[in-house]
């Protein structure tokens, strides 16, 4: 790619950067309210990025050309790179004592919204700190929907383009079409926010706390302001409130949209969204019934503590009211085999997402039958129209891909000494952007601020390459990719 190639790359990514510098004055704003001296630390944060941003914009704002589709990779990827490093000077700078590696396991943590933190003692941190932490999840969370719906199906990747619209069909279009999403998802969201905080408020939180908790519940980021998240205020009814909230930013944004528009079955004739659903409720019902066999806990409290914690791990939102590491080997092994599952696409989740699963059963169930009648004829479907041979081809390789890059990470996290369990659940909950792993070092007791530094830069690097959905981000180690 010729130095060209990269201009209408820089130009988004400096307006990228300058939304950013605007944001930070919020927190320097809340910090500055109640006289903590760490207003200046996103003052002077905001005012760098913002001199880059706009310096990347007018050198490059007289380039006017469309996106050519390796153009969409390259942005793709530079976004969460330049606004990763951007995010995490304010956190490196603060007086929380955080790494240069910390700060970027924060910052990607954040915008990817995964939810696992390197962070201690956020009960006594700075409100700016507490701030900006759930404002990355709010970015982090409208930035993937704009992302899953309107360039990842344009650049085929894993089965995306099976919800390619007729206005995103061409890189061409690809840029209006964008913007369009960008503002209906963005007041989906806003609104979500709203009446998430204002639920949290009246439940019994602080006003600070239920906008932070809004946000990263909608965003499904897993942030808290406290220690022991979501255990800190133990009330069934904020749990329960959160799950509601947990459940909304997992499913479509933009189905809220089309409801509203005069279409409210749509949510339940989506078999993605059924299909969820389905797997929450079966999972919760199990954990609460061996809960109240092994744990002797009543069948209400066990309910109470599988719900919370099965719907903020398939969500991949990260919060937590108990150990759940704790509760046995059972458990252990439904919540590892939950954590790469994930919410519906166009959601603000992470994970391999529900229509993935779909496609593959359904693939695989039209295979089964082909073996048993070789002559007939066998149609997979999906929503009720035909999976092309391409786009099961497209799944089946996401999945491969995906398995290999979870071995690999967790082969590399082990290097560094990390036990069986926690490379593991740590490889998976970074591709699947959930937040706490398994065990005692990385589990809903435990945070990431032990694992050494390189530990911390492998894991910050597979949060963002799950998130871009992995083929988006090794495409550019290919030769092909930089041939003219």
């Amino acid at each position: 790619m010729k130095f060209q190639a990269f201009r209408p790359i820089l130009l988004v990514n400096g307006i990228l950067l300058m939304i950013v510098a605007a944001v930070m004055l919020l927190p320097a704003m809340v910090d500055y309210s109640v006289g903590n001296d760490d207003w200046r630390v996103f003052a002077v944060s905001a005012l760098g990025t913002g001199f880059i941003g706009g310096s990347l914009y007018l050198t490059n704002r007289g380039y006017r050309d469309t996106l050519s589709l390796r153009q969409t990779f390259m942005f793709t990827v530079t976004s969460y790179v330049f606004t990763v490093v951007a995010t995490a000077v304010p956190m490196h700078l603060s007086p929380m004592n955080m790494s240069f590696a910390d700060a970027i396991f924060e910052a990607s943590s954040g915008l990817t919204t995964t939810g696992s933190s390197v962070l201690t003692g956020l009960d006594s941190a700075p409100p700016g700190i507490l701030l900006w932490r759930a404002l990355l999840n709010a970015m982090g969370g409208i930035g993937i929907v704009v992302l899953a719906l309107a360039i990842l199906p344009m650049l085929r990747i894993g089965g995306m383009q099976l919800f390619r619209t007729e206005s995103s069909d061409t890189t061409e279009k690809m840029l209006p079409r964008a913007t369009q999403l960008a503002a209906v998802i963005s007041a989906i969201f806003g609104a979500l926010v709203l009446a998430c905080a204002f639920c949290f408020y009246i439940a019994g939180m602080s006003g600070f706390d239920a906008i932070c908790h809004a946000m990263a519940t909608i965003a499904t980021g897993g942030f808290s302001t406290h220690d022991a998240s979501f255990g800190y205020y133990d009330s069934p009814t904020i749990e329960f409130i959160c799950i509601v909230f947990m459940c909304a930013g997992s499913l479509p944004l933009i189905l809220y949209f089309r409801i509203f528009r005069g279409d409210p079955g749509l949510i339940l004739r989506d078999t993605q969204v059924r299909v969820f659903f389905i797997i929450v409720l079966c999972v919760t019902a199990t954990l609460a019934i061996w809960l109240s066999l092994t744990k002797e806990m009543s069948l209400l409290t066990a309910l109470r503590y599988s719900s919370f914690n099965v719907v903020s791990v398939i969500s991949t939102t990260g919060f937590a009211t108990a150990d759940y590491g704790a509760w046995g080997n059972f458990s252990i092994c439904v919540f590892f085999m939950l954590l790469p599952v994930g919410g519906c696409t166009g959601s603000t989740a992470g994970g391999i997402k529900i229509f993935r699963f779909q496609i593959f059963y359904e693939t695989t169930r039209v295979q089964l039958r082909q073996l048993l009648q070789p002559n007939g004829v066998f149609v997979p479907r999906y929503n009720g129209k035909p999976i092309t041979d391409s786009l099961a081809a497209s799944v089946m390789s996401f999945f491969l891909l995906f398995a290999l890059t979870f071995m690999v990470v967790a082969l590399i996290l082990s290097l560094y000494g990390l036990d069986f369990l926690t490379s593991m659940s740590s490889s998976a909950q970074a591709l699947a952007n959930v937040g706490p792993g398994l065990g005692q070092v990385v589990g809903p007791a435990g945070n990431f601020s032990s694992l050494p530094d390189g530990a911390k830069w492998v894991l910050s690097f597979a949060m963002i390459l799950g998130r871009v959905e992995l083929f988006t981000f090794l495409v550019l180690f290919t030769p092909a990719f930089w041939r003219d």
